[in-house]
């Protein structure tokens, strides 16, 4: 970084284009290869000022803010070029322009670091893509889950897309493997959930009254003799919402490891299922650029393609494909368009 030295304190101007950025984002970008420890204790100690004040790490930059930096050392590169270190996942990308990116993330891999985990999937696209000057989540995925996941290349971009996400613009499909016998073709589900610390320090949900309102609309695909797959629409969009409100109603997602049937998820890993099956398929936005419609699509992932093949050649019922009205239910009992949703 121009001005910035090893033996004394140095200044830096925020450009226009990263205005809204939390500061100890802002620093992971700009002092690469200072570790991110090392960044927040700075912070703490007021070592960082902007524009001569001691700011915390959730203050957010604005365009022409200057920041004082300490002193910082960091690791000498190795002399010759340095080929960059490929992510230990395939990156799949679904869709990309001069403003979005929309990737199809693998289970098992974080979307940020935190929590014992180095890197996650931004930090890794940004040691991949350091041509671009900013990159940002638009919205999170549970480590487990598999599917769309939405990246700003501009902050017009992501403030335009947080903008549809808080008015309910954007529409989130999602495929998931319940254990039990759902018995509607559609079930609307608001329970509001609330987010609590356990004594370990992780971090759980409930439902409870007094919570965040959490609006689930789950709709039957496929029913076998113990397990059912469901579509689910995220019409509010809640930390865990649709594990903790299928667990609360009493259909386990399949693999779920914070809220699901454990003895189950053992016999699921000895069949194959090694991971949650929670997967955003479909997300519909208006392009923050261009205004027109975009739906992006993420295809169901092998592994839990297998899996439904195992039911279907292991199942005691036939597994039944669900018609798109009047709805089969196994025991040839047909359902209700909609069922009334819960308050």
């Amino acid at each position: 970084m121009k001005g910035l030295s090893k033996d004394s304190a140095s200044w830096h101007e925020v450009e226009a284009e990263a205005a809204g950025q939390r500061v100890d984002n802002y620093l992971t970008r700009l002092l690469k290869g200072v570790p991110k420890s090392h960044l927040y204790r700075i912070l703490r100690s007021g070592e960082v000022r902007v524009n001569s004040r001691r700011v915390g790490p959730d203050y957010r930059v604005q365009g022409g803010d200057r920041l004082r930096l300490p002193p910082l050392r960091t690791a000498r590169p190795a002399a010759g070029p340095r080929p960059a270190l490929p992510p230990p996942f395939r990156i799949e990308i679904l869709h990309e322009d001069d403003v979005l990116l929309a990737i199809n993330k693998p289970a098992g891999v974080a979307v940020h670091g935190g929590s014992g985990i180095s890197r996650g999937v931004i930090e890794w696209l940004r040691l991949e893509r350091p041509q671009e000057r900013f990159l940002e989540l638009v919205h999170r995925l549970d480590r487990e889950t598999s599917g769309v996941l939405l990246l700003a290349k501009r902050r017009s971009a992501l403030l335009a897309l947080h903008r549809q996400l808080r008015e309910g613009a954007v529409q989130k499909l999602y495929d998931v493997l319940v254990k039990g016998r759902w018995r509607e073709p559609s079930r609307s589900v608001k329970l509001p959930l609330h987010k609590h610390v356990l004594a370990s320090g992780e971090r759980r949900v409930s439902v409870a009254q007094g919570g965040a309102p959490a609006h689930t609309v789950f709709r039957l695909q496929r029913a076998w003799k113990d397990y059912c797959l469901l579509e689910a629409e995220l019409k509010t969009g809640r930390t865990h919402q649709i594990r903790v409100h299928l667990a609360h109603l009493g259909y386990p997602v399949a693999g779920d490891d914070k809220y699901g049937d454990f003895a189950l998820n053992k016999q699921l890993a000895q069949q194959g299922l090694k991971h949650m099956f929670l997967h955003a398929r479909r997300i519909v936005i208006a392009h923050p650029r261009t205004g027109a419609k975009l739906a992006l699509e993420a295809p169901l992932p092998s592994a839990l393609r297998s899996f439904l093949s195992t039911l279907d050649a292991g199942a005691g019922d036939v597994a039944e494909n669900i018609p798109p009205e009047g709805v089969r239910l196994p025991g040839g009992r047909r359902g209700r368009p909609e069922a009334d949703g819960i308050q």
